[in-house]
């Protein structure tokens, strides 16, 4: 059977693929290789990707946009925030310990949200008509756990989530191989390279469509509105 015709352009789009693996450059990460798969996907359409290695950077620790004015001598978030917010699509890839996302994680998750009260340019939230999805690796359970936290946090903070929003692999449970492992099986599995070409695919989808649109409609959702007096007709004892 021959490959249907897609004839939708993508190459406008950016995408930013965060690794939270508690492993330095140039240590081996089984995440990454997960995260290359899609990837691919997405530069085969003319997507511009970006990877960043979240360990290999000093993110100080904290809920403000910059932990400098906070007491810590060092913090590259407000730069790597900037590379946040000029991507469509962020794909935040973890490992999982102990059943959870890495601690790494869960830090570049409160530092974005130190960042979610900003505003864009029609009042909404800062993170409004971008699309957020997530990997997961391990050899113990919990991909979907880590997920469902990974993306409820994208979401709360602004972030579209399509279906098929999260792909992952793991091996037996307890010790054994890793991902990217001689004889794991994890490249071949065919339900992780499924699920994580249709998440691939979904992101592109939900990306373009909230592109040509402008973003989602600011109407309702205006912060900037809302501190105005605007109820966007909820009721407004003030204004009866």
């Amino acid at each position: 059977m021959s490959e249907p015709t897609w004839n939708v352009d993508y190459s406008d789009l950016s995408a930013l693929f965060i690794n939270t693996t508690l492993k330095k450059s140039p240590d081996l990460s089984h995440t990454q290789g997960l995260i290359d798969l899609s990837a691919s996907i997405m530069e085969t359409q003319g997507v511009a990707v970006e990877h960043i290695r979240s360990v290999d950077h000093e993110i100080a620790v904290g809920v403000w946009p910059d932990m400098t004015e906070h007491g810590w001598d060092h913090d590259e978030w407000p730069q790597l925030f900037e590379k946040v917010m000029s991507a469509d699509i962020l794909v935040l890839g973890t490992p999982i310990w102990l059943g959870e996302k890495s601690s790494e994680c869960t830090k570049l998750i409160e530092r974005l949200y130190g960042n979610s009260s900003l505003l864009n340019d029609a009042g909404q939230y800062a993170y409004y008509g971008k699309v957020g999805g997530c990997l997961v690796t391990g050899n113990e359970d919990g991909v979907k756990h880590c997920s469902m936290s990974v993306l409820y946090a994208l979401q709360h903070l602004g972030y579209v989530i399509p279906p098929q929003a999260d792909a992952g692999w793991i091996g037996e449970a307890g010790p054994g191989p890793s991902y990217l492992d001689e004889g794991s099986g994890g490249p071949e599995n065919d339900f992780t390279n499924r699920n994580t070409t249709f998440m691939t695919w979904n992101l592109l989808h939900l990306a373009r469509m909230l592109k040509d649109a402008g973003g989602m409609p600011a109407h309702g959702n205006q912060r900037s509105e809302w501190d105005a007096g605007c109820r966007f007709d909820f009721p407004n004892p003030e204004h009866r």
